[in-house]
């Protein structure tokens, strides 16, 4: 029997990873300092009005969930069943443990009063809705496990018409962010089921990125071949449309006369094109880093790539710990806003090295890897493993 032959490390993704969960991080860290800060202060209109190029990040996370999923499942002869197993329980039990994990610390840092049965009211909402500690991704993510044989089954179905099935979902989503931001306001949505009216937990609000990821991995080096050739009319236009993301939180607040809220919301037809285009970006990033590899990359600066990238869906899980420290320590100072602003880089710092440190403990020491998606195996002697050669894809290790 031939040799199966081993996929690819593609090691862009490692940095992608990085690069989205260190924004996402530092969205939630300009969010606790920018509630310190006076209303009226120049620091938190910078804050405010920058916020919004922040915003790529959580699509990121769903294009790269897209494309890690097809890279994995596209030419293999799935048994989906077992599919829907692995991925629920690698999901779930850290979507349940963290839940409660971190509404107990919330309650107990506030210095409340643990009565559990309001505990455990409370913390089967937060298991039925997504709605607390940033767990929207992962509520999205259990729909899209749901689909995910269906958009299996329609790229195959018309392969040879891929480029129409992606224009198709980016004109969808370009009427979905503008139904969003200028129709769905209006409406009363009381009535409405609760993935309809928290349309933020919905997949199918960020249907093109997922999308767009199979997209990717099945074209992947014509792709890559694109983005190299047209990177540097990709780089100006993500920077243009950076800076256009200013003009629009003041054409939302000044013009459309649009709450805080609304102003700030990732659902707007301007921030679509932007996060194509960052997504763009950070790809061809992704794969400058895969190329210094080679090319005499600092060994320190790749092991911190690595181990970041290893544990970035932890960083995603247990970033409300830190954040929530956070803001009790900002709470601690009364200083002026531009001090805050110029303490911002350690407050990330504090962040993104707490993150870590609870992500990095669970990685290694079983059984905690569980609780980050990567449960640890028991160890085998070192006469089974040579007699075994049994690796892993690494392709695999990147899902």
């Amino acid at each position: 029997m031939a040799e199966k032959k081993k996929k690819r490390y593609l090691h862009e993704v490692d940095l992608m990873r990085v690069i989205f969960i260190g924004g996402v991080l530092l969205n939630h860290t300009t969010t606790a300092f920018k509630s310190s800060m006076a209303d009226s202060s120049f620091s938190k209109l910078f804050l405010e009005a920058t916020h919004l190029s922040l915003h790529f990040t959580r699509m990121g996370f769903m294009f790269m969930t897209g494309l890690v999923l097809v890279l994995n499942y596209y030419n293999r002869d799935n048994h989906w069943f077992r599919f829907w197993k692995k991925r629920y329980t690698s999901v779930g039990i850290p979507y349940l443990s963290w839940n409660a994990i971190i509404m107990l610390f919330a309650t107990v840092f506030a210095g409340g009063t643990i009565i559990w049965s309001d505990y455990w009211n409370h913390l089967l909402d937060a298991w039925l809705h997504g709605n607390e500690y940033y767990m929207y991704y992962i509520v999205v993510t259990f729909q899209l496990y749901l689909i995910f044989p269906l958009i299996i089954k329609m790229f195959k179905k018309f392969e040879n018409h891929h480029l129409t099935i992606l224009g198709i979902s980016a004109i969808l989503q370009l009427v979905i962010t503008f139904g969003i931001k200028y129709w769905l306001p209006g409406v009363d949505r009381s009535g409405w089921p609760y993935l309809l009216s928290a349309y933020g937990l919905n997949v199918f609000t960020y249907q093109f990125y997922f999308i767009a990821g199979a997209f990717v991995a099945i074209h992947y080096d014509a792709v890559d071949a694109f983005i190299e050739k047209y990177h540097k009319a990709i780089g100006y236009t993500t920077a243009a449309l950076a800076l256009g993301t200013v003009g629009l939180f003041y054409f939302d607040q000044k013009v459309l006369k649009l709450s805080m809220s609304g102003t700030l919301s990732i659902h707007q037809p301007f921030i679509f094109i932007y996060d194509v285009a960052m997504i763009a970006f950070v790809f061809w990033i992704g794969r400058q880093y895969a190329h210094a590899r080679g090319n005499g990359l600092p060994n320190w600066l790749d092991r911190i790539i690595k181990n970041l990238s290893k544990v970035s869906f932890g960083l995603y899980l247990v970033q409300s710990l830190p954040v929530l420290t956070l803001y009790g320590i900002l709470s601690l100072f009364s200083v002026p806003s531009w001090v805050m602003l110029v303490m911002l880089p350690v407050g990330y710092a504090f962040v993104l090295g707490g993150a870590f440190l609870i992500s990095w403990f669970c990685y290694k020491v079983p059984p905690f890897g569980i609780l980050i998606g990567r449960p640890q195996k028991l160890k085998r002697s070192t006469l089974n493993v040579k007699n075994n050669q049994s690796i892993k894809p690494a392709i695999e290790k990147q899902s």
